[in-house]
């Protein structure tokens, strides 16, 4: 994979994200789950800032940034605060996975951002309920 693809799929997973964290913020409540609510909303504006990064990343580079789908298939049922823990935890354990590839297929500047990308992530798995691991985004 080149850099700039490896680029093109963090932003294509952080459109998902943004997308998918907007919906959850959606199903959740401010007043009834004001802890969960707080996680999805900085969750949210932690992955626009990624989204919007990338962007410039790729067109950095000469290329299109890759768009953002028109719809996202939603990874589990959103009807209960434990059902959006869990489809959050997926959504950030799919972006860690892709941030081990960026960080794999990078170097210089772009590979320490990508490390940190990917420790924001592998962090917010943890707040989700994902057991820490020594190595974040090799599962």
């Amino acid at each position: 994979m080149t850099p700039v693809q490896a680029l093109q799929k963090a932003l294509a997973a952080e459109h998902a994200a943004v997308h998918l964290y907007g919906l959850l913020g959606g199903q959740s409540s401010k007043s009834q789950q004001p802890v969960l609510f707080a996680r999805l909303d900085d969750a949210y504006e932690q992955h626009r800032a990624s989204r919007d990064r990338l962007t410039v990343l790729v067109a950095a580079r000469g290329a299109e940034p890759v768009a953002a789908e028109v719809d996202y298939d939603v990874p589990g049922p959103t009807s209960t605060p434990a059902q959006i823990e869990g489809v959050a935890r997926t959504i950030e354990r799919r972006v860690t996975r892709t941030y081990g590839e960026l960080v794999a297929n990078t170097a210089g500047d772009d590979r320490r951002w990508a490390i940190t990308a990917l420790d924001a992530s592998a962090l917010r798995e943890v707040s989700f309920g994902v057991a820490p691991s020594s190595f974040p985004g090799l599962r």
